[in-house]
Order: C-alpha cells, then structure tokens, then sequence
C-alpha cells in the first residue's frame, strides 16, 4: 500500500475508533437503567471483549506479546485500562454522557504536562497555551453543569488521568507488540480485575432484553472494534495525526447524548467543549510540525 494508502486508511480507522467509543455513554446509561452495576458491567464488557479478542488472535494466527511487551500490556489492562473505565462508568451515574465525554478529553493537556514531569519533555510555549485553554473549558463545563454532581466530576477528571498514563505507557510499546495482540491481553486483563471485583461484591446481570444488548454493544463497539480501530489507525498514521482525528468523539457523544437521552446542550456548554478540542488540536498541531 502506498504512503497515501496508508494515511487515508490510517485516519479511517481512527474515526471509526472515535465513533465507536463515542457511543459507549449512551449503552452504558441503557445498561444501568436494566439494573446493572459498575463492576458486573466492566466484567460483562471486558470477558466477552477478551473472548472474541482470543479468537481473533488464534484466527490470525498471532501469538501475544512477551517478555517486556507483556508486561506493559498486562499492566495496561488490569490497573491502566480497568481503573480508567471504572473512573468513566462510575462518573455517569453521577454526571450526563456529555459532560463525563468532556471531562474526560481534558487528557491531552494532562498528558502533556505528565510528559514534562516524567520524561522531561520540554513543554513549549503552545503546549502551556493549550493546557491553559483546556483548563478554562474545563471550568466552563464544569461550573455551569447543571447535570453533574461533584462526584461524577471527580470520577471524570480522574478517568482523564488514568487515561493519560495509559497512553504515556502504550506509546513505549516494543516495535513487535501488534494491534490485535495488545488488545487481548489488554482486554483479558483487565477482565480478571473485574472478575475478582464481582467475586467480592456479587453479580447483577441485566434485567431486561435491551439491557444485555447495550452490554453486547459496549463490548462489541465501544471494545473490541474501537481499540482495534485506534490501534490499527495509530500503526498507519502516528500519535499526533491520530490524537487530531480522535477529537471527534466527544463532538459524537454530546450530539448523541442530546439525540438518544433528551440531555440539554446549552451555549456555555458548547464553548467550553470547544476550548477544549481546540487545547487537544493546538497540541496535536505543534507535533505535526516537529
């Protein structure tokens, strides 16, 4: 494939990632409403995520990561991949699906100041501008939100942080780590979290029909096709093309939220979840001119 190939396939994979993850908010309110709770969700998800995953895997013929690579993926899944999406579904069953989505994409100005503080990565004057503006939509969102408690606020900002180690840690992958490969063991991982969870605390399936299907939906969707996806598209066109293209997830949340949920989209609202991706592209801009 041609390096135009690549990127047009590349950027295509992303989109789809972000479309997938976008849609995971309103499953998840659908699976609380059938009386699911976090920790039998997460299981739900992840379980039946790392299921197909396997066979994927085997299907290909692949083998999963070794040595440092899985250690890294366990890692990932079991603390990085499993705290952040407890941090998430735990916010909105405080907060909206909209303001949880935004909350959370506060992660690249958090990731570009861990980046200074761990590896010692020069933050240039852009980069503290967008950390500025990401801030200030932060307090948009968040002081004129009407539909989060402070809880939910707090679970959103920390799945931003659990986010961006998570993303810190991937992109020190061993160059033979493959897409489908990390995503096994991501997804196995943080499955056997979650199954100790729910040994601890019992398990509280769905109630209803349309409740198993939005737990079907999170795992095949908002799961398996959306990481799959990202890292498919991360191979093709990089971190920071990727990061560009990933922007409009929150964008789909938000009009989704206020399609499928009735959730109230005000004028503040919308600016401060415009700061916010403007922060997100201002930084991913500046990489692509590196």
């Amino acid at each position: 494939m041609s390096t135009r190939g690549r990127q047009v396939a590349g950027t295509l994979y992303v989109l789809a990632s972000s479309v997938c993850f976008a849609t995971m908010a309103i499953f998840a309110r659908m699976a609380y409403a059938a009386g699911v709770d976090v920790p039998t969700l997460l299981f739900l998800r992840f379980s039946s995520a790392a299921v197909l995953m396997w066979g994927l895997l085997l299907a290909k013929g692949l083998r999963p990561p070794r040595g440092r690579g899985l250690v890294m993926t366990l890692a990932m899944g079991a603390v990085g991949y499993a705290g952040q999406a407890f941090s998430f579904f735990t916010a909105l069953q405080y907060a909206s699906a909209g303001l949880v989505a935004l909350l959370l994409y506060t992660y690249p100005a958090i990731v570009a100041i861990l980046s200074r503080l761990v590896f010692r990565h020069p933050l240039t004057r852009l980069q503290v501008v967008a950390v500025g503006i990401a801030l200030a939509g932060s307090v948009l969102v968040i002081g004129k939100a009407v539909d989060g408690q402070p809880l939910g606020i707090f679970f959103g900002l920390l799945a931003a942080f659990v986010y961006s180690v998570y993303i810190l840690t991937g992109s020190r992958f061993p160059a033979d780590v493959t897409p489908t490969a990390s995503t096994t063991i991501i997804t196995s991982a943080a499955a056997v979290t979650y199954a100790c969870v729910v040994a601890l605390h019992g398990f509280h399936p769905p109630a209803t029909a349309a409740g198993w299907g939005a737990i079907l939906a999170i795992s095949v969707v908002c799961t398996v096709l959306a990481i799959l996806f990202f890292f498919e598209g991360l191979d093709r066109i990089g971190p920071v093309k990727a990061s560009i293209t990933s922007t409009i997830e929150p964008v789909c949340t938000v009009i989704l939220a206020a399609m499928l949920l009735g959730e109230t989209v005000t004028p503040v609202r919308i600016l401060g979840g415009a700061l916010i991706v403007g922060a997100v592209l201002l930084l991913a801009r500046e990489g692509a001119a590196d």
